[in-house]
């Protein structure tokens, strides 16, 4: 996006031919959007340059096409999440806000990404409007992670610079991580999430795709209609991390996702930043917490969408998205109670434990599965779903802003990431100490 920006200044570059090339890369890869706004992407860039050429820009990123998850409100598109059973509805006649402030910085909606079937996977796959897949040649076809699985493969494969994309346990955390990607989380409240179809009200958050943290932190002011100067980096020597043991010592830790991560550690370490190993009874107990009593956010999917699974309209859901959600019908409204208590106690746990350091984890325990399998085996795609989410659920629960950054890649080629997060509401701490990290990485 900054690079973007600079050619947009200097004339090296119009918004016109930004929206021809994106619309030209999208004929050359498959499934990544369900609508495309073509005439409406085309009438903002012309208006765009003709802002630009009588010196009246509306921002530095006037012109800049961007993609949208749809599952968010776009003035003139029908907002499908995914399923069929929305087809019916007529296009919405407002943006969401957040959509209505990139609008107002001249960025031009290119179109709405694709995603899991009501943003209820990790792995992305979609049977009705195909499964989107990152640029891996000559390897063959993997999980584009999810739920955001359009919004991120439109900024892989260079369709786009940056996109848009919602996380409930892991939705752009994941698909950053599978795709080699920066992913940014924000806080469940930090930006206004009206115009978003929801999924579990407690856990739903908004967020970006880009190729820089430097690009997620001008998206993320875009998105919240902040002025001013951007937060800049910090000093690594002056930054305490902890490093959860536990999580380290996990067996089912891919053997390169590890090998990466303690890479990382050590050019923080060689950096002069403080590191710290420990186990966290907050992370460990929020672990066990999932495993045992369920996934809260699940109740309160059901409680949104139990309705279309009992009707007539169940039958023509995704049979793993329906099968998920008929396992959280099952479980008892005192799970819920307890869970929410549990929830409350263990974020101040954590408050205390990290004691105002940074919390450093692999994004997910291994690379991008093949797709193929998953197609073919619902029992496989069940487990590997729940193994795929099992980190960025921690932070779901326990409201941590969080930012997947790639870490390096395995022997085959797939990247793997490292997933810097904080205490709810210390998202510009996250973003800065990303802007460190990766510096530190391309000098490193």
């Amino acid at each position: 996006m900054s690079e973007t920006i600079e050619a947009l200044k200097h004339g090296n570059v119009s918004a016109l031919e930004l929206v021809h090339a994106a619309l030209r890369k999208n004929e050359m890869a498959e499934h990544v959007f369900i609508s495309l706004l073509e005439s409406q992407a085309l009438s903002a860039a012309r208006q765009s340059m003709a802002r630009r050429q009588q010196g009246e820009t509306l921002n530095a990123a006037d012109g800049i096409p961007f993609a949208v998850k749809d599952l968010i409100d776009v003035a003139g598109s029908r907002t499908t999440a995914g399923s069929l059973t929305r087809n019916e509805l007529a296009p919405v006649t407002q943006d969401a806000p957040v959509i209505a402030r990139l609008r107002n910085a001249g960025m031009i909606p290119i179109g709405k990404t694709n995603l899991t079937e009501f943003a209820y996977s990790g792995l992305g796959l979609n049977p009705h409007y195909g499964t989107p897949t990152a640029d891996f040649k000559p390897l063959e076809a993997r999980a584009p992670g999810g739920s955001s699985s359009g919004s991120a493969i439109a900024v892989q494969r260079g369709i786009v610079c940056v996109a848009i994309g919602t996380d409930t346990a892991g939705s752009i955390r994941v698909p950053a991580a599978f795709n080699g990607l920066t992913g940014f989380k924000g806080s469940s409240h930090r930006y206004d999430m009206s115009g978003i179809h929801p999924l579990a009200v407690t856990f739903d958050s908004l967020g970006c795709f880009a190729h820089s943290v430097q690009d997620c932190v001008t998206l993320d002011r875009l998105m919240r209609g902040v002025s001013g100067p951007s937060h800049p980096s910090v000093d690594l020597r002056d930054v305490h991390f902890v490093v959860e043991t536990q999580i380290l010592e996990d067996p089912e830790l891919q053997p390169a996702v590890r090998a990466n991560f303690l890479a990382t550690l050590d050019l923080l370490e060689r950096a002069g930043a403080h590191l710290h190993y420990r186990a966290l009874a907050s992370v460990s107990r929020t672990r066990e917490a999932i495993k045992h009593l369920g996934w809260l956010g699940a109740i309160e999917a059901w409680r949104l969408l139990g309705g279309i699974v009992e009707s007539p309209d169940g039958l023509r859901l995704d049979r793993r998205v329906r099968n998920r959600l008929l396992v959280s019908a099952a479980l008892p409204a005192t799970i819920e109670a307890e869970l929410r208590l549990l929830r409350s106690e263990l974020m101040q746990k954590l408050s205390e434990e990290l004691n105002g350091a940074i919390l450093l984890m692999p994004t997910v325990k291994h690379v991008a599965p093949p797709l193929a399998a998953l197609e073919a085996d619902d029992a496989l795609f069940a487990t590997t779903n729940l193994r795929t989410l099992a980190y960025t659920m921690i932070g779901s629960f326990l409201d941590m802003p969080g930012l997947a950054i790639p870490s390096g890649v395995d022997p085959q080629g797939l990247p793997t990431s490292v997933l810097i997060s904080a205490l709810q509401g210390r998202d510009d701490d996250v973003l800065g100490v990303g802007i460190a990290v990766e510096l530190l990485q391309k000098n490193g």
